[in-house]
């Protein structure tokens, strides 16, 4: 008779967030949180899901993003939806941004030799990976209670491998990792409504040349647009500050 395989039941992350969520609110517990985030389309229901029920930083980490200019733009669009989202809910969500260092993420594909691997696995698990170190050296060295990614609200992201890194590096630096798997629920269709209201700036591409050439995005286009963004809001700010 053949053998049974073994079989690993699937984690339900979303679950396990709930039940911590739970938790915090009958213990009367607001803990401090620093979240990743990619876009500020992906920070949109995470705010909204977070930001009254812990002390939450939204820390920008995202070095795989090409090129600089589009990386400007999407980190410029987040901070000033975090202002506008503090703004209109009264609450106290704080923006952190790390540097640009698209070298450390160039040098993650070329020394796995990671460049031919298909958009969703090994490459994309690497890069999970850097951002996830990344901030969770932020939240030990700044002291916060756990550390997680918004990138679970993406159906393009692979949630379970997102998680399992997310464990992984919080025993590498003793800092508890946020499980969640935020498209559940409504999750991503609420991020498309709520970028709406705000009218968000919402990418064609993950961020990666890879993903770009494979989506056959045009970079000098998408260059050439985001420094015209980065110019509107900088005129405008300096306009209003007169």
């Amino acid at each position: 008779m053949e053998e049974d395989k073994q079989f690993t039941p699937k984690i339900n992350y979303d679950q396990l967030f709930v039940t911590l969520k739970e938790h915090w609110q009958t213990q009367g517990i607001k803990p401090k949180l620093v979240l990743h985030v990619c876009c500020a389309p992906c920070s949109t229901y995470t705010l909204e899901e977070l930001a009254s029920i812990t002390n939450l930083t939204i820390y920008f980490s995202n070095s795989n993003i090409h090129p600089k200019e589009e990386y400007q733009r999407r980190a410029l669009a987040t901070k000033k939806f975090v202002k506008e989202f503090n703004a209109k809910h009264q609450t106290n969500v704080l923006y952190m941004q790390d540097q640009y260092n698209p070298l450390k993420y160039q040098a993650v594909v070329k020394d796995f030799s990671l460049e031919d691997f298909s958009e969703g696995g090994i490459r994309c698990a690497a890069c999970y990976n850097l951002r996830l170190d990344q901030v969770a050296q932020y939240a030990k060295q700044n002291n916060y209670d756990y550390f997680g990614s918004s990138l679970t609200v993406s159906p393009m992201k692979n949630s379970d491998k997102i998680n399992e890194i997310g464990y992984e590096v919080s025993t590498i630096y003793d800092v508890k990792y946020l499980p969640t798997d935020f498209k559940k629920r409504g999750g991503y269709q609420r991020t498309i409504e709520i970028s709406k209201e705000y009218n968000i700036y919402r990418q064609c591409y993950c961020g990666c040349t890879f993903s770009a050439i494979k989506r056959e995005v045009n970079l000098e286009a998408v260059k050439c647009s985001a420094l015209q963004y980065l110019s509107e809001f900088f005129n405008i700010d300096e306009n209003n500050n007169e």
